[in-house]
């Protein structure tokens, strides 16, 4: 049978295949519309079996964050290379990725995958159909969702969209712009914990036991290790919990001091970076 011109373009159109592909599925469906886009999507499936084995290292962070500003959710979603990432089409894939997260808290990868999306086909599905198109590997590597319930969640992009944040803020006149600074600063220092007691006991007992060790092996007294051993975690916290690192705007204060004085408070924050 004759397969059109002008069929072969709607269905490149509705599915962003090739026109050769198009038009040999088409043909294989017996000029059925419907049937070819199963052909096509059968094909992106083998494509993305065949690729699955392939490292998805580039991509894109995206967070989104509900009108009220209570909710905020932040994902990583991967391809093989930055020019996919690029790609206008993956980077709107990615961005509604975040915006079904915000919508709907998922509270794994797979309850995400399973998600009703896009013409009633799942996440997952999605993922494969887009694979087939691109012909790339693409990956939803992990999300995170914040929720304040007596204050707000902010978002901060970086510039190129591969280091991101979410921080829960609370108090203070203007949340907006706290939330702005602290999701900066975090994005710039990358701390471990928001304040002390959030830190692993297993990170600060190692931290002492390097203190001391290094205190040892310089010749120190023993009984000074532990003060020497603490002087040092101390600094560590300075450097690695939020609150108390210098402030990045102004370094003569600390982030504590930076809150304090607009009277408002971090509860938590999430960083992604591309590939950590």
């Amino acid at each position: 049978m004759t397969i059109s011109a002008q069929d072969v373009k709607r269905l490149r159109e509705v599915t962003g295949v090739g026109m050769m592909d198009c038009k040999a599925a088409l043909a294989e469906a017996g000029g059925d519309f419907d049937a070819a886009i199963d052909i096509l999507r059968k094909k992106g499936q083998k494509v993305a079996a065949k690729r699955a084995d392939r490292e998805a290292k580039e991509g894109l962070i995206v967070a989104a964050v509900s009108g009220d500003g209570r909710i905020g959710a932040i994902a990583e979603v991967n391809c093989e290379t930055d020019f996919v990432a690029r790609n206008e089409e993956f980077a709107g894939f990615a961005s509604d990725v975040a915006a079904l997260v915000l919508d709907r808290r998922p509270e794994t990868l797979t309850a995400l995958q399973n998600l009703p999306f896009r013409d009633g086909r799942s996440v997952g599905e999605a993922v494969v159909d887009l694979t087939g198109k691109i012909g790339e590997k693409i990956d939803i590597r992990r999300f995170r969702v914040i929720e304040s319930d007596e204050g707000r969640v902010v978002s901060y992009i970086h510039p190129g969209s591969r280091l991101g944040v979410l921080v829960e803020v609370r108090g203070g006149d203007d949340t907006e712009a706290v939330g702005r600074d602290v999701a900066m600063q975090v994005a710039a220092l990358n701390p471990v914990a928001t304040v002390r007691e959030e830190v692993p006991a297993e990170v600060s007992e190692k931290e002492m036991e390097i203190a001391r060790e290094a205190a040892r092996n310089e010749g120190k007294p023993e009984q000074i290790l532990d003060r020497i051993a603490q002087g040092k975690l101390d600094r560590y916290y300075k450097d690695h919990v939020l609150v108390e690192q210098p402030f990045v705007k102004d370094a003569s204060q600390s982030v504590r001091d930076m809150l304090n004085s607009r009277k408002a408070e971090v509860k938590q924050f999430a960083r992604f970076a591309l590939g950590d």
